[in-house]
């Protein structure tokens, strides 16, 4: 059972408007890299709330190798979260009521079922919508949740596409998340306004792209010269997160979506190419995880930085964007 962004969606040349580049000024980061000591070699941090605990976990997922589950409360107060008799256990939405969502496999054989679940302060519920086909395995998994108890997902149709959808913890009601320009669209994020993030491929040009739905009109979301940009999470204060490949290298990304820009920022001992974030609190810090030069993957926490006046560039950590290419779709 692999990280779900691994294998979802084929990467192609990136396609729509072109905005006059706009410099981004963004805050400088202090970077932690946090490791379960259950696993120093494969960690992935993938979700924070606003009192700093990071949902999570350890374990590549390959046959012997099981993922296990945790909460961390920095430094290292870690917690073990795993769905009952599973195998598996991915711990990857965390809101600010301690509520946490994720996925997770009944088997450990490096291809593995997928089921989503919800873990509502210790009481856990099995989560898949009931269009997810019945096939040897099924992939339906939930990648974040916010104040409400609103979470969102995605499952996998019978010809692997994905199909993203909320859902109501409360009332255990699903609701599709469509676009009408996707052929495969992943749901990843959501804040208390109700705005979803994720990224989808394009029925037209087969490019993968990040969008945000406010109330049912998507916009894509596109980094300036970029052939492949994700979404991953957002918080509740206009910024989002995710990775965005360039020149053949993908960097983790910031997107502001109130002033349409971005910046590179990357772990300073990840290997170029490695730095993926993952999630945001409305603090602005940052979780995620890299390679680093031994080959391990990292867990990391990135707090904000003040700077008195205007806010500076982190030298290797940043680089700042212009204005996203993107397009608005009723």
């Amino acid at each position: 059972m692999t990280r779900f962004r691994c294998a979802l969606l084929g990467v192609g040349l990136a396609t729509g408007l072109a905005a006059a580049p706009q410099v981004a000024r963004a805050a400088a980061y202090t970077f932690t890299t946090l490791d379960n000591p259950g696993d120093l070699t494969f960690n992935q941090l993938l979700g924070i709330n606003n009192a700093g605990t990071i949902a999570g976990y350890f374990g590549l997922g390959s046959a012997g190798h099981p993922n296990k589950g945790y909460t961390l409360t920095p430094p290292n107060s870690y917690t073990n979260e795993n769905f009952p008799g599973s195998a598996q256990t991915q711990v990857i939405g965390i809101n600010n009521n301690g509520v946490t969502v994720g996925f997770w496999s009944s088997t450990n054989t490096g291809t593995d079922p997928n089921f989503g679940f919800v873990d509502n302060n210790g009481v856990f519920t099995n989560v898949n919508d009931p269009k997810t086909p019945s096939v040897s395995v099924p992939v339906n998994n939930l990648l974040g949740v916010n104040d409400h108890n609103v979470a969102v997902g995605f499952y996998n149709g019978p010809n692997g596409n994905s199909h993203g959808y909320t859902y109501s913890i409360g009332s255990k009601t699903f609701t599709p998340v469509i676009d009408s320009a996707a052929s495969s669209l992943v749901a990843s994020g959501i804040n208390n306004s109700g705005t979803i993030d994720g990224f989808y491929t394009s029925a037209a040009s087969g490019a993968t792209l990040g969008f945000l739905d406010v109330n049912g009109q998507f916009t894509s979301v596109n980094a300036p010269g970029a052939t492949l940009t994700e979404l991953f999470g957002l918080n509740n204060n206009g910024l989002a997160v995710g990775v965005a490949t360039i020149n053949n290298v993908t960097d983790g990304i910031v997107y502001n979506t109130r002033t349409d820009t971005f910046a590179l920022v990357n772990d300073p001992l990840a290997l170029a190419g490695t730095t993926v974030i993952n999630g945001i609190n409305d603090h602005g810090q940052l979780v995620g995880f890299y390679t680093d030069a031994t080959g391990n993957t990292d867990g990391f926490l990135a707090t904000p930085v003040p700077e008195p006046g205007s806010l500076m560039l982190l030298g290797s950590g940043l680089l700042a964007l212009g204005l996203v290419r993107r397009r608005k779709r009723a």
